[in-house]
């Protein structure tokens, strides 16, 4: 069997969602568990979680399972429904919609419903991504209102700049020139507005990264944040290359050696859910541990494998634990290096991997 492996630490899941419970104070928690729980499984990731107030996901076939399995809790389905068939689906398990489009109103409103729907109202303030715009979403809470497919109704915003200096001013701005009036409980707040933003905060908040303990700040580690890697992906060196000035490694040759050394193949490539872009140039690689010290690697990701640099590990040799990400070494910083984020690497862990899940 190839040695790579992946983990998941139930302990510190729950610590991320401890460390969200902090911040967001009295408001309840919307724990985002979209993307298979940005691939770490969905139902070790629910039963981890069983501490947030409800679960905010993407899929009705998801919620499904969920409901099916028991689950009994709010699910807030981030994109609503996409036809009058799933809208009965909404009503018949209980489920909550996001409402931010107008062809959605209308389904709500001539819908025969077994019981009525809680809704979150979605309000463009500057993503551009979905939601009534500003100017239109004062008369889609009227019609939300008159409607008696609509059961409890909450206001919903997302923000794009809430881990940029640019912050969530102006976008909060724009939501209280909509006029859309106080007493409808709120959910704004996503990983980086709950820990910089506690004016955003509301009634329910929504972290997604910050459970799985990755920083959505730039300029921030998740440990400074007091978060915790939930997912570790390990495997093992399976052969060691001498090399001697002016040898190329892997495809393209993208690195060569300037000196003698010793590189270490291991087995972990894209088909892996490794970033095929992370650089290993000679003046440029992306870290690494093997045997617990870090390193980095060389030459381009293949399919199945990668090479690590062993100079600054020389008694690594086959067999030699490597760690491609989490304990010791956060998925931020493997991302920063290839030019993406976390999230893409913790999404991207392929079927193939088999997955553990520790305390």
């Amino acid at each position: 069997m190839r040695p790579i492996h992946a983990s998941i630490s139930s302990a510190a899941l729950r610590r991320n969602l401890g460390e969200a419970r902090r911040h967001a104070r009295s408001a309840r928690i919307w724990a985002v568990i979209k993307a298979n729980a940005y691939g770490h499984g969905l139902a070790r990731t629910v039963a981890a979680l069983d501490g947030a107030d409800g679960f905010a996901l993407l899929e009705l076939d998801t919620a499904a399972r969920l409901r099916d399995a028991g689950l009994s809790k709010p699910l807030l389905l981030i994109e609503g429904f996409f036809d009058a068939a799933e809208l009965l689906e909404f009503s018949s398990r209980g489920l909550t919609a996001v409402v931010h489009d107008p062809g959605q109103l209308r389904m709500l409103e001539t819908a025969t419903l077994s019981r009525p729907v809680d809704v979150y109202l979605k309000v463009n303030t500057g993503m551009n991504r979905l939601g009534f715009a500003p100017g239109d979403a004062r008369r889609a809470l009227e019609r939300l209102r008159a409607c008696g497919n609509a059961a409890g109704i909450a206001l919903m915003t997302h923000f794009a700049h809430a881990d940029e200096p640019e912050g969530v001013g102006e976008q909060l701005r724009r939501l209280a020139a909509a006029g859309l009036g106080e007493g409808l409980p709120r959910s704004f707040a996503n990983s980086a507005a709950l820990l910089r933003h506690p004016e955003t905060h509301g009634d329910w908040v929504r972290p997604g990264i910050m459970l799985y303990g990755c920083s959505p700040f730039a300029d921030q580690s998740a440990e400074a944040i007091g978060l915790a890697p939930a997912m570790t992906l390990r495997s093992r060196i399976i052969a060691v290359q001498e090399l001697r000035p002016g040898d190329r490694v892997g495809y393209g040759g993208v690195f060569t050696a300037r000196e003698e050394m010793r590189i270490g193949v291991v087995a972990c490539g894209y088909a892996d859910g490794y970033p095929r872009h992370a650089p290993g140039f000679e003046d440029r690689g992306t870290p690494i541990l093997v045997a617990g010290r870090r390193t980095r690697t060389v030459g381009r990701v293949s399919m199945d494998m990668l090479f690590a640099d062993l100079r600054a590990v020389p008694e690594a040799g086959v067999g030699a634990e490597v760690t491609l990400w989490g304990e010791g070494l956060s998925a931020d910083e493997v991302a920063a290096a290839s030019g993406t984020v976390s999230y893409e690497l913790l999404c991207a862990l392929a079927a193939r991997v088999p997955v553990t899940e520790v305390e």
